[in-house]
């Protein structure tokens, strides 16, 4: 199943933004460009001019070119046999060259071997999957292509496609197909896959070359067409014109799985989850345009049609089941600005009782670094800075800043967000390619301590770039307790967005390396945590930096933490973490954890995940999990706003942490750290018989705990 999250495109990455056109000849129209063979070299080009590492085309580059081409046409490896990729590489040797003649040859072929392989797997599939197709529930396969070859021979490949058409009709039947429907559907996506295919324009045929070029320079150079390039804009504005939808393709239709709250589509009340887009027409002037058949349609292409400017109308016609029975409806809606408020910046409040003294914690939920340039857009560390003063006036004892599934985005917000939490300084360097240019260092330059009190940063192995600057500063400033997975993702990179010539899109390469406060960049290493919790991501081995195809190697500078960050008297005072603090939170945190029922099960998860992590996956046990997983995520998708919040709280990760951040107001209260949490299940005889003295404690101590 293909999903576009219409309105959520996940940024991965620091970012900056130029354009870049000198030393470029694209051709043809000045003013609006096509991507073609003539102009596939100086692109390649002009990755050279800007990536931290690379300066000039290598016979090492050009293989690593050509396998990332292999691995994004047959990533699966379900389509090519060993044999294939052998003479693929023998045609592919000496693309450089011919590309520097303009010759496309060589792709061109490879794309038409894809096609016909593509048409031998169709055909097979259509073999075996007859009216009298059986579910064998003992199948079993390597389901992770990266722990399996290419098979050797064509019968091999057969053999493993035979398997895996039991996996593909399992999915089908894991949403409510009967075996005859989800055979009939599984036939059809090998149908519509050769379609797409020879459909292709040599354009996208380009485009998928140039990715597989900026993949092997490292693992976060890319090329972005025009329209991705759009998709990775509205990511970083927050907003959109449109409808507000999320939609996805299932068997050929465009159906919508979510609405987006307070969309057009939301408010008009005509879209219901489960539509199926069946045709688009546009209101031109007042006056109503023929309707287009969009079933069959890719659905970036049915996205380009409902997407429009603010004010102009949009028509649907949508196809809808109801209690058996199948009905149309056409629709007009109102494109409108849509606000993606799901990924923006949000603060929940949870009290906790120690020793009969209340304690406040705000949870602030970043998921992530966005930031819209234009006038008056949005920035996420404007928005912290807003919840940090709803937070004082609700009278807060500590914070937790909730990163843990936080992938990057803005450079800049990333500075003035850590600048929040100290006085001024340094936050991060980024070096360049360069020796000669010296490292910069970007400083937070705000003298205002937004939040001087406790403050915990939750992480995760999924925590990266601009998440892993901000918990790495505040760690080499002291200013924060880290808590959550061994060490983030470990993605230490600066990518800048290099706008070509209209209509060819963007390049995004590499420019340099960035290191925090300490002179060490989090690039493979991550931000390690100074209390680890266990988390369902510690058996993922292919998770973090240094898991990725032709990831650069870490490195190091001179610390450069700056003195002014501190302020140890008057307003803004902050208490730097020390290695007694963190010694008594940890072994603290560590009872419960040990104690907790969740944290066992996931303990478990982990153990079974990398006990399986090299075996075959039986079928039955797919399934089973895998509809457990749709029934919650089904259950979830109904939530009322009240309901994911308590949901988001329950997180056994999210409670530790917030239990972490109740430790350290009591720690810096001088409040003895063995006599609290008197509701936990931990602790000894000795520390309940002195909690029950816990008035006489509080008298002694009433004036300190106050905040």
């Amino acid at each position: 199943m293909n999903k576009m999250i219409l309105f959520v495109f996940a940024v991965v990455q620091i970012t900056s933004f130029s354009t870049y056109a000198q030393g470029l000849s694209f051709g043809g129209n000045p003013y609006k460009a096509q991507l073609s063979c003539n102009n596939v070299k100086d692109i390649e080009k002009g990755y050279l001019l800007a990536h931290i590492l690379y300066n000039e085309l290598t016979p090492t580059l050009e293989e690593r070119t050509i396998n990332r081409y292999v691995k994004f046409l047959d990533g699966s490896k379900m389509i090519f046999t060993q044999g294939d990729i052998d003479s693929i590489k023998k045609d592919m040797h000496g693309v450089f060259a011919k590309l520097e003649k303009k010759d496309c040859s060589s792709l061109k072929k490879v794309h038409q071997l894809f096609i016909k392989r593509l048409e031998d797997r169709a055909a097979y599939a259509k073999k075996m999957l007859t009216k009298n197709f059986k579910i064998d529930k003992k199948t079993k396969m390597m389901v992770d292509s990266e722990k399996r070859p290419f098979q050797k021979t064509e019968k091999d490949l057969r053999d493993l496609q035979a398997k895996y058409l039991q996996f593909q009709v399992s999915n089908y039947i894991l949403s409510d197909e009967k075996i005859p429907d989800a055979v009939e559907k599984v036939k059809r996506s090998y149908d519509r896959a050769i379609k797409k295919m020879k459909e292709m324009k040599d354009e996208d045929m380009y485009t998928n070359y140039l990715n597989a070029f900026g993949h092997a320079l490292d693992a976060h150079t890319s090329y972005f067409s025009a329209d991705v390039l759009e998709d990775f804009e509205i990511s970083m504005r927050l907003s959109l014109q449109g409808i507000g939808a999320t939609l996805t393709s299932e068997d050929g239709y465009t159906v919508v799985e979510a609405l987006v709250k307070g969309g057009a589509a939301d408010l008009s009340g005509l879209v219901k989850e489960k539509d199926k887009i069946i045709a688009v027409g546009q209101i031109k002037n007042g006056k109503e345009e023929p309707m287009e058949d969009v079933v069959e349609w890719d659905l970036r292409d049915v996205v380009s049609r409902i997407r429009g400017n603010k004010g102009t109308q949009v028509r649907l016609k949508l196809l809808r089941r109801n209690e058996g029975k199948t009905s149309t409806h056409l629709v007009t809606l109102t494109r409108d600005e849509v606000k993606l408020e799901d990924e923006a910046a949000s603060i929940s409040y949870v009290d906790k009782e120690n020793n009969g003294v209340k304690r406040k914690v705000g949870i602030i939920n970043l998921p992530s670094f966005y930031a819209d340039s234009r006038r008056g857009g949005r920035s996420c560390a404007e928005d912290v800075a807003k919840l940090i003063d709803e937070a004082k006036k609700k009278k807060v004892d500590a914070l937790v800043l909730d990163l843990s599934t936080n992938g990057g985005g803005s450079l800049s917000d990333a500075v003035d967000l850590a600048g929040l939490f100290f006085k001024t300084g340094n936050v991060v360097k980024q070096s360049s390619r360069s020796p000669l240019i010296k490292a910069t260092a970007l400083q937070d330059t705000n003298p205002e301590v937004n939040w001087p009190g406790p403050l915990v940063i939750l992480t995760s192995r999924v925590s990266a770039s601009a998440s892993e600057i901000v918990a790495g500063a505040l760690k080499d400033y002291d200013r924060a307790i880290i808590v959550g997975a061994d060490h983030t993702f470990g993605k230490g990179t600066v990518q800048q967005v290099i706008s070509l010539a209209p209509g060819l899109g963007a390049l995004k390469v590499t420019i340099g390396m960035f290191f925090t406060p300490g002179g060490f960049s989090t690039q493979h290493r991550g931000v390690a945590s100074h209390i680890v919790l266990p988390t369902e991501l510690d058996a993922e081995e292919e998770i973090g930096e240094k898991a990725l195809d032709y990831s650069l190697p870490p490195n190091k500078v001179a610390s450069f933490i700056s003195p002014t960050a501190f302020v140890t008297q008057g307003a803004g005072k902050w208490e730097k973490v020390d290695n007694k603090l963190i010694d008594a939170l940890k072994k603290r945190s560590g009872d419960r954890v040990n104690a907790s029922t969740d944290f066992d099960e996931i303990k478990k998860k982990i153990e079974k995940r990398k006990t399986e992590a090299n075996q075959e996956v039986v079928l039955d046990d797919s399934f089973k999990e895998s509809k457990e997983r749709k029934d919650e995520n089904d259950k979830k998708k109904h939530f009322t706003d009240a309901e994911k919040e308590a949901d988001y709280l329950k997180r056994p990760e999210i409670s530790e942490a917030i239990n972490v951040a109740v430790d350290a107001v009591d720690f810096r209260n001088h409040i003895p750290l063995k006599v609290l949490a008197q509701n936990s299940p931990v602790g000894t005889p000795e520390e309940r018989k002195i909690q029950s003295s816990k008035k006489a404690l509080d008298a002694a101590h009433g004036d300190e705990a106050e905040h």
